[in-house]
């Protein structure tokens, strides 16, 4: 008998209309290269990669940025 993989929160991508996926996907691996370049994390690193981490922090809104095709208007906190 195969089982399916169950999903996971942790790797998924959030599937907010308001919030493009492209965006998430340039953040987060922004984020990881920080965190690869020895920036700290603020979520607590238990063993994990710096993608995850970069996702994670992005996901919960931990990562301030703005998006300048809305003229420099700041879309997270």
């Amino acid at each position: 008998m195969q089982s399916r993989p169950r999903p996971n929160s942790t790797y998924s991508i959030p599937d907010d209309p308001e919030f493009s996926t492209y965006r998430f996907i340039i953040v987060a691996a922004k984020r990881a290269r920080q965190l690869q370049g020895g920036q700290r994390s603020v979520l607590p690193a238990t063993n994990k990669k710096p993608t995850v981490l970069g996702m994670e922090e992005v996901r919960r809104g931990l990562v301030p940025y703005t998006d300048t095709a809305r003229d420099g208007e700041t879309v997270t906190e």
